[in-house]
Formats: C-alpha cells, structure tokens, sequence
C-alpha cells in the first residue's frame, strides 16, 4: 500500500507521545501568551498594523512573483537599506522567511571543496542548510571555540563556521567575539543566525554581531529573522555588498521563490521605525 509506513510511524509516535497538533487561538483569547516570538510585543501595535495594512492597500495581496522579476517593490528595497544601515551592514536581502535566509546563506557561502563547521546546538534551519550544501560539514561541540579550531585545522581550503547567535533551544548566547577569532585564525568566513539577537541585543537592539563589534565585517555575514523581534513575518541575510550579490544570481531559495508579502515587508518597516525610535 503507497504511504503505508506512515501508519506504522504514526502508531510509533502516539506510543511514545510525541503527537504534535495544531491549537487555532481566537484572536481575542483571554490567556497571556508567554509561548510566542513576539519578544517585544509588537505584533500589534498599532503602528505595526497600519504599516502592514497600509502596504496591503497600496501593493496589493503578494509580491506577485519572485524577487527577480516582479516580486520586489520600493518597499522590499527600503526595508534591505534600513536594515543594513541599522545593524551596521553593507548590503542585505529579505527573504520570505527566517529559514529561507539560513538556507541561502549556508548553501551559497559552502559550495564544492569547502568544510562548514557547524555548532552542535544549531538550529534546524542551519542544520538543513548543511545538508544541502555541496561543502562537507564537520559538527563540533556546542559553543566551542577550540572545537572549531581543531575542526578548521583538520581543512586546507574555503571554510566557514556557522553558528547561532543566541541559540533557540537553550537560550544561552554563543561566544561570538571568540568564534570570530577562532574563524579568522584560519581565514574561514563566520555566519551567524541572530534570529533572536535582532532587537533584544546590542545598542538599540541592533544584534549580537553590532554588540561584539563584528558589524560590517568582511568576513561575517548574519542572517536574522523579522518574525521574533519585529513582530512581522519573513528573513534576512545581511554582509558585504559582494555576498549579497552572490546570493542574488546564486541563492536557489531567493531565485525560484515568491518574494515577501508587502504587507508583512510594510509591518517589519514599522516595527524597525520603532525600534530607532523608542
């Protein structure tokens, strides 16, 4: 029967009780939500809705296609030159979402003949972008500065060291300052996911890479998401002008996809106003 392992593996997980099921919340539910990502609450806020709303009305439902045709307005635009300028970066680019960007940045920075080495703790989305990378990956404990440099040592050639910033599961802040020295011992590249260091860390909330001092760096590239902090919904990769076009004629996830609805491009905007404001 097609598909009928999935029935075994159904019955698999109902034994073990790992089931996972959807919850629809109504929008006026009397809990207080301390589950979300919604670090700064700004999801609803007024000025984040109308900035949502008002980008609706005037650019539509979609982008209307991929960002290389017809899927990118001023809006997308705008929203790449504020959020480089505001965490001290060249040149950025906005995906639809969060793990778009990771896998983007880690399959177009690794290619054929690289090593990625790749913290332990990492998110999935870095995980599955290791995976898909034509680079080998060499995985080394969690937060490791020295695992990283026995992992590089052990690679004559391109390497970059991928690492959360602040990782999702545990909660604790990578040692950025001593991975960024361990990568350049070698000449490796550092990528670093500040999903959630965007808007709670460094001056003004402009990231753990701003606070280490790594902003604007050569040989960093950070990716961040605009679903936690800013309250809206899709991702970013932000570095160098030169990777950023990289990823533009290389990134499959930016070619072959929908570009960022304008309305959740219109709330990211308002949220980052905010963000400079307040």
């Amino acid at each position: 029967m097609a598909f009928g392992w999935i029935d075994d593996q159904a019955e698999q997980r109902r034994r073990a009780g790992l089931v996972r099921t959807l919850r629809p919340r109504p929008a006026d539910s009397p809990l207080l939500d301390l589950a979300s990502n919604d670090y700064l609450g700004l999801a609803h806020h007024p000025e984040v809705v109308e900035g949502a709303a008002a980008a609706a009305r005037t650019w539509g439902g979609g982008a209307t296609g991929s960002r290389l045709v017809t899927g990118t307005t001023e809006l997308h635009s705008r929203l790449e030159r504020e959020l480089a300028e505001f965490c001290g970066f060249e040149a950025a680019l906005v995906f639809s979402s969060g793990y778009a960007a990771n896998l983007a940045a880690v399959t177009t920075l690794a290619p054929h003949g690289s090593l990625i080495v790749s913290d332990a703790g990492n998110h999935a989305s870095l995980i599955d972008g290791c995976r898909l990378a034509r680079g080998a990956t060499q995985v080394v404990g969690h937060a490791d500065p020295d695992g990283v440099r026995k992992a590089l040592r052990t690679h004559d050639g391109q390497a970059v060291v991928v690492s959360d910033s602040v990782f999702s599961v545990d909660g604790d802040a990578a040692p950025v300052g001593a991975l960024a020295e361990a990568s350049r011992e070698f000449g490796a590249g550092l990528l670093l996911d500040d999903a959630h260091g965007l808007g709670v860390l460094g001056e003004g909330g402009r990231g753990a890479p701003y606070a280490a001092g790594l902003a604007g760096a050569e040989d960093v590239v950070v990716t961040v998401t605009l679903s936690k902090s800013l309250g809206s919904q899709g991702g970013a990769v932000l570095g160098p002008a030169r990777v950023i076009d990289h990823l533009v004629n290389a990134a499959r996830t930016f070619i072959f996809d929908t570009g960022l609805a304008p309305a959740a491009a219109g709330a990211a905007l308002a949220a980052l106003t905010l963000l400079r404001r307040e």
